[in-house]
């Protein structure tokens, strides 16, 4: 049975902690329905109301055009050891991208990776717990690293006007391109 609550408790932020893959849906309108796995250590509890996550440049940048035009945004986490569990963030983020003025202060909470491009900041309205019964009990092996060692060996002048011709969105809503590159080490 599904129980809400309207903030993180403690024995939430415990099995998020836990977690090494998460999923972000976001809609707008019209056009697709979004649906991202993540990983990395990149997902942050900040306070009972409020989590970020630390977003690479990928294949599309959705997320960001949906919380433009939109806001809505649905977290869920799996807990795939014991005990079963699936949990749900719904709120409404932004994303923060390193010109921006909040930026200081998020990216004060990460390691920022290679090719990070923005920080989404999501306010949390509600979470959402139910049984997980029908998720399987798995382990994890280990990190793909493909997409950090991708950003890490990029000409920087490449990438930025790669990622500044980037404005829209796979349905043809306007994204904000990141202002800088974010490379190796």
């Amino acid at each position: 049975m599904a129980e809400f609550t309207d903030r993180i408790t403690p024995e939430h932020e415990a099995m998020i902690g836990r977690q090494s893959v998460y999923f972000i849906a976001t809609a707008a309108a019209e056009g697709r329905i979004n649906l991202s796995p993540k990983g990395y250590d990149s997902f942050r509890v900040l306070g009972p109301n409020r989590v970020a996550y630390l977003d690479l440049g990928g294949s599309g940048n959705e997320t960001h055009a949906h919380l433009l035009v939109d806001g809505r945004i649905t977290v869920m986490m799996c807990n795939f050891h014991q005990p079963a569990l699936i949990l749900r963030l719904y709120g409404h983020g932004k994303p923060v991208l390193p010109a921006d003025a909040a930026w200081n202060e998020l990216a004060a909470h990460f390691d920022i990776l290679p090719g990070t491009r923005q920080i989404f900041d999501i306010a949390v309205d509600s979470v959402q717990t139910s049984c997980g019964w029908g998720v399987p009990v798995m382990a994890v092996d280990h990190e793909r690293q493909t997409l950090v060692k991708y950003h890490a060996q990029a000409d920087p002048v490449a990438w930025e006007a790669k990622v500044a011709g980037r404005t829209r969105s796979i349905d043809g809503l306007p994204v904000r391109p990141t202002d800088r590159y974010i490379g190796g080490n």
